[in-house]
């Protein structure tokens, strides 16, 4: 719960209803920052308080009135913004120190210990090694060709917790390039501790906080060796392979050039693609697809005459869609020519499924 904001506060906004319906006559708080310490929240409670019918009392102010809205308002939003300069530039001294001063990562425990003067020791940190092989295992089947969606479904099978406790998805192990986040990007594990990656900001709508990545300029990088849990050997072959397709934007990538290519097949053929092609993987791969280049258009072509036959697996010459006896072909024959009636009648509404 945060003073920086009412809209996720349900006792202020229980506070402000019953006001409107006149079930109290005077808020009492110990000050005006206890309601909240938003300039635009705190003059918003006053101006629907006073409409209400309800004076606002605090053992700090008094009776508050426009003016302690305006002075105390700007002083309580200027101390909100001291403290968190404060409080970021601790974290930037533990930083410098080796210390931890973010969320614990997979792999990861904290160790509790005191210091000379018995305070808690904060930022400690050690290799959980359950959760360390854990880490290795997915950047060694990630470096040996597997996909996170088969090293998710892998960790899943054997019953492996996921960070959260629930079961492993593949945006978790891959993660965001522009954010540095998820299992491969996460230079924790070769050492190295990153803070001021991102800047965490209020929106003032929902009162949700939103986190924006700032330049990488910015950011504060320390070298702490201790804590390493992969080699770079194992660091740069997963990063090697990233860079083969990850960050590629979907309209920079290799796509089919129709609806139906390389997913429609018949007996007598092995895919629809026109010639030598490239078949796209799930996990941004390419795989060469074995195809004899077709005939000229005529009769091995679909009766749109936009995607080829191709002549059969056995050298023989390939029999056409309209004699191909293959239900496979068949049914997407028909449906090629249902497709091309229905463009050239757009007040078609029926779909016909054919079997």
């Amino acid at each position: 719960m945060s003073g920086s904001s009412i809209i996720r506060r349900p006792d202020i906004q229980r506070l402000l209803a019953d006001a409107q319906s006149g079930q109290f006559e005077i808020v009492l708080a110990e000050a005006l920052d206890r309601l909240s310490r938003d300039q635009e929240d705190v003059a918003g409670l006053f101006k629907r308080l006073r409409f209400a019918g309800v004076r606002i009392v605090t053992l700090s102010e008094g009776a508050v009135d426009e003016l302690h809205v305006g002075l105390k308002g700007t002083m309580n939003a200027l101390f909100l913004r001291d403290l968190a300069a404060k409080i970021r530039r601790d974290q930037s001294g533990r930083i410098l120190n080796g210390y931890n001063a973010g969320g614990l990562s997979y792999g990861y425990r904290v160790v509790k210990k005191l210091d000379e003067r018995g305070e808690p020791i904060r930022g400690l940190r050690e290799i959980d090694e359950d959760q360390a092989e854990v880490v290795r295992r997915i950047f060694r089947e990630f470096a040996a060709g597997q996909s996170a969606r088969t090293i998710a479904a892998g960790l899943n099978r054997e019953g492996i917790p996921s960070p959260f406790g629930g079961a492993w998805g593949a945006s978790t192990i891959n993660g965001n390039l522009k954010r540095r986040s998820g299992f491969l990007y996460n230079e924790a594990y070769i050492g190295l501790l990153v803070f001021n990656r991102l800047q965490m900001r209020k929106d003032p709508e929902t009162g949700k906080r939103i986190s924006r990545p700032n330049l990488p300029e910015t950011w504060q990088v320390v070298e702490v060796p201790h804590p390493r849990i992969i080699d770079d050997e194992l660091w740069d072959a997963g990063q090697a392979r990233k860079k083969l397709y990850g960050g590629m934007k979907l309209h920079h990538r290799r796509r089919p050039k129709h609806m139906f290519s390389g997913l429609v097949r018949c007996g007598c053929r092995k895919v629809t693609r026109r010639g030598m092609a490239r078949q796209s993987m799930r996990d941004g791969s390419e795989k060469p697809v074995q195809h004899r280049a077709p005939r000229a258009r005529g009769s091995d072509m679909d009766p749109i005459g936009e995607l080829p036959y191709g002549p059969a697996a056995n050298g023989r010459p390939h029999q056409g869609p309209d004699r191909c006896q293959h239900p496979t072909t068949r049914r997407y024959t028909a449906f090629r020519r249902f497709s091309l009636r229905s463009r050239r009648h757009p007040n078609v509404l029926r779909v016909v499924q054919i079997y």
